[in-house]
């Protein structure tokens, strides 16, 4: 009997990792197509292209603490958080989003 409840408790751990994931991913997509697409799909004024495997290179080799601080504080002519007006977390997932797009 006491082996049992181990099992359930383990399984809700893992749905409740992956949900925040999931939705972080789809926040992330919202915001990129809501603010970031506006320069990041087309290169405006020098910023990555989504997908450009070699423009996001060398930003993702400087690892994502560096490339979450130019999401939030801006880079070259990029406003802080490209302009958006929503929480933090927002701007990060949708910085995570372009790298995972990107790799």
């Amino acid at each position: 009997a006491p082996a049992a409840p181990a099992p359930a408790a383990a399984a809700p751990a893992q749905t409740t990792a992956a949900a925040p994931a999931a939705a972080s991913a789809e926040v992330g997509k919202r915001v990129y197509d809501q603010v970031c697409a506006a320069c990041h799909a087309a290169g405006v004024a020098g910023a990555p292209k989504v997908g450009d495997k070699a423009a996001w290179a060398p930003r993702i080799k400087e690892g994502m603490d560096a490339v979450h601080n130019f999401a939030l504080k801006g880079k070259g002519v990029m406003p802080p958080k490209g302009g958006y007006a929503g929480p933090d977390a927002d701007v990060i997932a949708a910085a995570d989003y372009m790298v995972n797009a990107s790799k």
